[in-house]
């Protein structure tokens, strides 16, 4: 296993240079009445150039492709070299863990299929995301065909059915309670691919926390009843020989996905011998975004340069 610890020291990463540039904005895949949209980042280019298929988080239930600029991830996967799509999909718990699975794999047949329009070689493709999509990331290292040539999970998971999503949450109890009415108030029953304006789906998240239901709001079975159900949804459970090279980035004060996480994750990868790294950052939050602007620069870069080593 390659494990280096991530050190906040001086040295100093290069500050981001031009701005992030428009997206093409197309609609990928129409379901259960939904459109599912990819921002396209890219430019004409005489050669096709790698691509990077960017994931968001918001565990299953909110979030949205739109990298709001300046975009730490969007402009070092840019500087790197990359053509980015950063992929929509439809959210929980109005649409179930399956079909966003689902989504997911159509949107990379999307790409593929739109790899000549878009100048970027379909076989030079790597995937990144962060949080719920650093599991979605996870997941496509064995339910996407043909596999990525290279995975980053920044503070991902491998396991959604562990105590730390199945129980009741201890950083989340203690938070004013959300009653079950308002948790449901905040969601629907109309498939979305997007949060719409104004919504509070934050809350329905935090009544799956505090009651210890996420896995059975998100993908409408028990794990403690029916946990062979989860198999073919947990990376973990799934990591064989073939499995892409993945790098895992985690801080060790992350209260939302729990730094083991990783680890348990890059275990599982040195177990069955597949390339990878663990990348620690001591006292980071979630998202990181507690630590120093310039170390959360030299982690994107760091990340940008592991997956382009692994498409070139």
């Amino acid at each position: 296993m390659y494990r280096r610890q991530f050190m906040i020291s001086g040295s100093v990463a290069a500050l981001l240079g031009a701005a992030d540039p428009d997206p093409q904005t197309l609609v990928y895949k129409s379901a259960s009445g939904c459109e599912i949209k990819a921002d396209v980042y890219c430019q004409p280019e005489q050669a096709p150039k790698p691509v990077a298929v960017w994931i968001h988080g918001g565990a299953l239930i909110s979030g949205s492709r739109k990298l709001a600029p300046p975009s730490r991830v969007l402009r070092a996967l840019l500087d790197a070299g990359f053509a980015v799509v950063s992929i929509d999909y439809r959210l929980a718990p109005e649409t179930k863990l399956p079909a966003i699975i689902e989504d997911v794999q159509d949107a990379f047949q999307w790409v593929r299929a739109n790899a000549a329009k878009f100048r970027v070689d379909p076989d030079r493709l790597a995937v990144c995301g962060g949080s719920a999509g650093g599991y979605l990331t996870l997941m496509t290292g064995f339910c996407v065909v043909p596999r990525p040539k290279a995975l980053v999970s920044f503070w991902g998971y491998g396991d959604i059915v562990g105590a730390w999503y199945s129980r009741p949450d201890p950083f989340y109890v203690r938070q004013p309670a959300v009653s079950r009415e308002e948790a449901l108030a905040a969601v629907g029953s109309t498939a979305v691919s997007e949060p719409p304006p104004k919504s509070d789906r934050g809350r329905f998240y935090l009544y799956c926390r505090q009651q210890g239901i996420w896995p059975k709001q998100v993908a409408g079975h028990d794990p403690d009843t029916e946990n062979a159900w989860f198999h073919r949804y947990c990376p973990i459970r799934n990591v064989t020989k073939q499995y892409p090279p993945t790098m895992l980035v985690h801080g060790t004060e992350d209260t939302d996905v729990p730094y083991e996480q990783s680890k348990l994750m890059a275990a599982r990868l040195a177990e069955t011998g597949v390339q990878h790294q663990l990348i620690t950052a001591p006292g980071g939050g979630h998202d990181l975004g507690n630590i120093a602007a310039a170390d959360q620069d030299r982690i994107y870069r760091d990340a940008a340069k592991f997956l382009f080593d692994r498409v070139s």
